[in-house]
């Protein structure tokens, strides 16, 4: 990519890095988009190696760029983003990846066409991460950052998503093993 190209696309990229999402890290700041794809992306490569069949390469593409969209619309938590909100972020992006590169737009305009199909054994990888990132997250911070809705969400979210792999479903269930011990923990010093 030519320099002034990319520091131009960096520029917009690094809107992630103050977008906040809703969920805190463990010394209670409110977590950013860009830190969120970072954990996703080292989770990407921890586990490569539980999927050999897998292109992991492009798995860590699609986790690095998959909150993109972000930048211009900012988080919205998944319980409350709308068929019209994902449309004025999928607009958004989409009006920004034409301005890149030929070389990065196609790329991009594949890889968000994958992820959004979810058919390709990659797709369903970057999707589980993803979904199964922003549990381990709650799970790291404090419960006096969690909502109510937020308690019954890390129980029950993702299943649908790691249903493809033994793996994934192994992983799910410590997760929520790790919030049955938070939500218990909690419980047992309030009395």
């Amino acid at each position: 990519m030519e320099a002034r190209a990319l520091l131009t696309a960096l520029s917009t990229a690094e809107r992630l890095k103050d977008a906040v999402r809703h969920c805190y890290t463990k010394n209670g700041r409110r977590e950013s988009v860009a830190e969120h794809s970072w954990m996703m992306t080292l989770m990407a490569y921890f586990i490569k190696d539980e999927f050999p069949e897998a292109d992991m390469d492009k798995v860590i593409r699609m986790c690095i760029i998959h909150d993109l969209g972000e930048a211009f619309t900012g988080d919205i938590p998944t319980f409350d983003k709308t068929a019209e909100d994902e449309k004025n972020e999928k607009v958004l992006l989409h009006m920004w990846i034409n301005t890149l590169p030929e070389n990065c737009r196609c790329e991009m305009t594949a890889l968000f066409d994958e992820m959004s199909k979810r058919e390709t054994l990659e797709a369903k990888i970057y999707k589980a991460i993803d979904s199964l990132e922003a549990l381990i997250q709650h799970n790291i911070s404090d419960l006096s950052t969690w909502t109510k809705m937020e308690k019954e969400f890390n129980l029950t979210y993702a299943d649908d998503k790691t249903a493809f792999s033994e793996y994934f479903i192994k992983l799910r269930e410590e997760i929520r093993n790790d919030t049955l011990g938070k939500l218990y923990c909690c419980k047992e010093t309030e009395t």
